[in-house]
């Protein structure tokens, strides 16, 4: 992280979803580049569109959003599951997610939000870890045992009291892989409970996962277990069609 490539890639890591708009300091500090270095750095994103200048402080620049929707996998897989996603959230009223792996985390390519005022922790290119989203459980339970390890090693940080311990995920991810259906009850936000079933492509290969959140309450999963599963098994089918017709 030495390179002047390095230094300008930790000053974009410096933003997130809570600081969306940092000042000069704000962002030295963040990201651990000295204060000239930020500025000079800093300009230059700014006249390559990365960055973006509000009054004195900078945010991340629309050219990133534009880079970003060219990635050809996720496009591709964006498109492939939006359909699906539209049938999902008509149907049961939730909010819908399509997630893939991004190392011990789950990354979020598309949302839908639900009916009601019920506060989802996710956002598009957001990320939450594997062990605690039910969308992330199902990625899990379907990849190799050696990421299972990886996220057990690294530590399951609990969110609320009912973040699953490591006993508690092994027998979870068992379940999932029994009856194709992860289920997160109130891990990563009290009140909210997630369904999430695998999407698989080409030669039965995990790319992903789509779920479904709504507040305790509102979830039947004998009720949405039915339309999540039909979601999942049409997002499969589509990508191996287009694979076939590549």
């Amino acid at each position: 992280m030495h390179t002047v490539l390095g230094k300008a890639r930790m000053l974009l890591e410096a933003f997130d979803a809570e600081s969306g708009e940092l000042s000069l300091t704000e962002l030295s500090r963040r990201s651990g580049v000295a204060k000239a270095t930020t500025y000079r750095l800093a300009n230059a994103l700014v006249e390559w569109g990365l960055l973006e200048r509000s009054g004195t402080r900078y945010r991340l620049g629309l050219r990133l959003f534009e880079l970003g929707a060219l990635v050809p996998a996720q496009r591709v897989l964006r498109d492939a599951a939006l359909p699906y996603l539209q049938e999902l959230h008509a149907a049961t009223g939730a909010t819908v997610h399509f997630a893939i792996r991004d190392g011990l985390d789950v990354l979020y390519i598309e949302k839908l939000s639900g009916h009601g005022a019920v506060a989802i922790p996710s956002r598009v290119a957001g990320r939450l870890p594997l062990y605690a989203t039910a969308t992330g459980k199902a990625i899990l339970a379907f990849s190799g045992a050696e990421v299972v390890a990886q996220v057990v090693e690294n530590g399951l940080s609990a969110f609320t009291r009912r973040t699953v311990s490591a006993p508690q995920l092994h027998r979870q991810l068992g379940t999932v892989r029994q009856h194709m259906l992860a289920v997160e009850a109130e891990e990563v936000s009290l009140g909210v409970v997630s369904a999430a079933v695998p999407v698989f492509g080409p030669h039965a290969v995990l790319v992903g996962a789509i779920g479904m959140s709504t507040t305790t309450p509102r979830m039947n999963l004998d009720r949405v277990s039915g339309p999540l599963k039909a979601a999942g098994a049409g997002i499969t089918r589509t990508l191996g069609s287009l694979a076939r017709s590549a």
